[in-house]
């Protein structure tokens, strides 16, 4: 199929990042006419001998055969990776032995190619549920045109061959301090619908050259994954695909001691640039969610654990009547009352406040004296909308970041398999 052409969101980024090069990393990427036609749709990363790598997956009971295949490989190669195949526009889930072989297949075909155990070859689909997915194209591309030797890195490219009906690439880049040495972060997503924060997102792989051991990459994206994956969502809706990936080269040696606990004060920086890197990819999907035009970004605090504060978080920027007045630009605050009173989770009606774009129009269970709402009513005329509440029954706090609802998430949904 042709790929439609869907407005660029108007909270896209102006260009794509220029992100840093990761030694001893290898971008490919290919058409191979497997469903889209005349663009890239499959994306093969190679990888030194003494890479690392670590995975969260989608906790959906339904998963794809990629995200079984990777999970298998983890626990069988005990985090040792050479090679990540992404293919865009078929899923491949929902799909049965079919779809096992399939992916299986592939995965054998690069690992061949490059003279590696198959097990240290990790696979991702996404796009279309339920369609069985052809290894041949994708196998005669690889056959055609992968060079292990080749270490060609456009960031650029591989970020929009991943893409299925996004808007924009998603990337971001960052340097990391250790003593004496800089180590390089990048992070490259795809997502824009069906995002819900349930593991991770859609999809998204990361980078870094320095040598760091597999069971201390687990730690820090799972870590990390609370805070910026975790902390999106565009519709309420979990992929059967989910997968993040995060991989260390190990090209860059720290010198010291052996780093073995994410405690370690030496990993203090690294860990702080890995999370803004992955925030900012986060926050990107939530602005390029399918017909979006404002990104809420909503703050619980006073509830009873962090926990509690992420689900009436979460229930706010999940509300269709919040995400629409968003959409509308209506400065209708019951509906964030609405909200956390539906969440499940406690919060005091007569010690309620709410704040929105900085502006206090509720305290104490009702709105505030003599308020105003052209303030309020300016702000979200503005493309960054901000929630702010206090449920007044703890100290749990949580951000999440969140889209409006407009008539472009049923367009570009209905249209999807057309």
């Amino acid at each position: 199929m042709a790929l439609k052409t869907i407005p660029r969101s108007p909270l896209a980024p102006q260009d794509f990042p220029k992100l840093a090069p990761i030694d001893g990393l290898g971008l490919h990427v290919y058409a191979t006419g497997s469903r889209y036609r005349h663009r890239d749709d499959l994306l093969v990363i190679t990888l030194p001998e003494k890479a690392k790598i670590a995975g969260v997956f989608t906790n959906s009971s339904m998963p794809s055969a990629a995200v079984d295949l990777c999970k298998a490989h983890l626990k069988e190669s005990k985090g040792r990776v050479r090679a990540i195949v992404v293919n865009a526009g078929i899923a491949n889930a929902f799909t049965g032995k079919q779809g096992q072989a399939s992916a299986e297949t592939v995965s054998a075909a690069c690992a061949s190619l490059l003279g590696v155990d198959a097990c240290n070859v990790y696979m991702a689909s996404t796009g279309v549920i339920g369609q069985d997915l052809d290894p041949s194209p994708l196998v005669s591309a690889m056959l055609a045109g992968l060079d292990k030797n080749e270490n060609r890195q456009d960031w650029l490219s591989a970020a929009k061959a991943i893409c299925t009906t996004d808007t924009f690439a998603k990337g971001a880049t960052g340097t990391a301090k250790f003593g004496k040495h800089r180590v390089n972060i990048n992070v490259i997503s795809k997502g824009s619908g069906m995002i819900a924060p349930d593991m991770a997102t859609m999809l998204a792989f990361g980078f870094t050259d320095a040598a760091l051991p597999a069971g201390l990459l687990q730690k820090l994206i799972r870590d990390v994954n609370d805070e910026s994956f975790n902390a999106i969502t565009v519709d309420g809706d979990t992929s059967t695909s989910d997968t993040f990936l995060f991989c260390a080269t190990g090209e860059k040696a720290l010198g010291g001691a052996p780093l073995r606990s994410v405690n370690d004060p030496r990993l203090g920086h690294f860990k702080k640039e890995l999370r803004r890197v992955i925030q900012d990819v986060a926050i990107q999907i939530a602005c390029d969610g399918e017909g979006a035009t404002k990104l809420m970004t909503i703050d619980i605090k006073g509830a009873q654990n962090d926990t509690a504060a992420r689900k009436i978080a979460l229930a706010i920027g999940n509300s269709p009547l919040v995400k629409t007045a968003i959409a509308g630009e209506d400065a209708n605050w019951g509906r964030i009352v609405m909200a956390i009173g539906k969440s499940g989770e406690c919060a005091d009606r007569d010690k309620l406040g709410i704040k929105i774009g900085g502006h206090l129009v509720a305290r104490k269970g009702r709105a505030i004296e003599g308020y105003d709402e052209t303030l309020v009513a300016e702000h979200m005329r503005t493309p960054h909308i901000s929630i702010e509440a206090d449920v007044g029954v703890g100290k749990g706090s949580a951000r999440v970041w969140a889209c409006d609802l407009t008539h472009g998430y049923i367009s570009i949904n209905a249209d999807y398999r057309s």
